[in-house]
């Protein structure tokens, strides 16, 4: 299949971060609001998406509150980028060619800035997402590319290609 047909067949929608994306999962269960420290609301156990990307766009650089485990499924393989709280830059290829250092599944750890975008040459990529505790918009935060320059000026090159504030640079 296409990335097209993809979109059509999965009924994706367009993801603030870039790509596309559709929740197929949300468990029942419940955490309780202020039984972690770091949410003060309550939060579903876990969460999942069909997440695609196509070669044109990106997930641009962002963080959230809980460990997001990344499920490859078809198309190309895809880079996962992580800058974490120290400076260190990762780079992680989810894929089917394990022979090739690829790897089915990786989870980027919470409050990891990180974002993706498939690997030079290819066409898209199909992943799922799993979110645990459970995703939610209140703890997403979109990169902001004046602030990450700041914090981060060794991986100016990197942030400058996975943030979409063209104009703070101006």
């Amino acid at each position: 299949m296409t990335a097209d047909e993809l979109v059509k067949h999965l009924n994706l929608v367009p993801h603030p971060e870039g790509g596309f994306y559709r929740e197929t999962y949300r468990s029942a269960g419940t955490i309780p609001a202020g039984a972690t420290p770091e949410f003060e609301e309550a939060r579903n156990f876990a969460t999942a998406i069909y997440f695609l990307i196509e070669h044109t766009n990106f997930s641009a650089l962002h963080k959230i509150k809980s460990d997001e485990t990344w499920h490859f499924y078809t198309g190309d393989a895809l880079e996962v980028i992580e800058i974490n709280a120290q400076g260190q830059l990762k780079t992680t290829i989810i894929g089917n060619h394990t022979e090739y250092g690829e790897c089915f599944q990786y989870t980027v750890p919470a409050n990891v800035w990180f974002g993706s975008r498939v690997r030079a040459g290819g066409r898209f990529s199909l992943v799922g997402c799993t979110v645990a505790p459970g995703f939610d918009f209140r703890d997403f935060e979109m990169g902001s590319r004046l602030k990450l320059l700041e914090a981060f000026p060794q991986h100016a090159p990197i942030i400058l290609e996975m943030t979409r504030e063209e104009n703070e640079m101006d």
